[in-house]
């Protein structure tokens, strides 16, 4: 009997291993107790019992992609005033959302949404934004830190998240 090593932990597989899929990983042959850790998945087999592809689809079981974050495209800390300053810049110039569009070479929709707040401006997104109103979205704070060289201090994925404790 062939003896099988657990992909996630490493341990000697007792028994049979279970095909499993964990956070968007490609699908690992795990032990039970390692198999709770993700969804488990079906593997297409081909003629000879052979992992074969698996169809156009996806698999039904499989997670979604994972989105692009906001998270992704910015450099800097924005302001949390971004869609005010965006506003009353645009109605300063009596420009409408439509020709700011047109202007940056996007979509009015997208100028809609980062004016109501809905969306944080990607950083291509922002820089043009701010060359065609002539503002500054990112807070001044940030940018005295960059200039003093002093601060050392990165923002870490802890200053993003919020920790929920028990």
């Amino acid at each position: 009997m062939k003896t099988e090593q657990c992909e996630a932990c490493g341990q000697i597989i007792k028994g049979r291993s279970k095909t499993v899929r964990i956070e968007g990983s490609t699908p690992m042959k795990v032990c039970d107790r390692c198999a709770r850790l993700g969804t488990e998945v079906q593997v297409q087999t081909g003629p000879r019992g052979t992992p074969g592809r698996a169809p156009p689809g996806g698999s039904p079981s499989a997670p979604p992609r994972r989105r692009r974050d906001v998270f992704d495209f910015i450099e800097g800390d924005i302001a949390e005033d971004y869609a005010d300053r965006i506003r009353e810049a645009r109605l300063e110039q009596g420009i409408s959302q439509k020709d700011l569009a047109l202007e940056i070479k996007e979509k009015e929709h997208l100028i809609r949404k980062i004016e109501n707040g809905d969306l944080i401006p990607e950083d291509a997104v922002r820089k043009k934004i701010e060359a065609a109103l002539g503002i500054s979205l990112i807070d001044s704070d940030t940018i005295a830190g960059e200039g003093a060289g002093t601060d050392k201090t990165r923002t870490t994925l802890g200053d993003v998240i919020k920790v929920k404790r028990k």
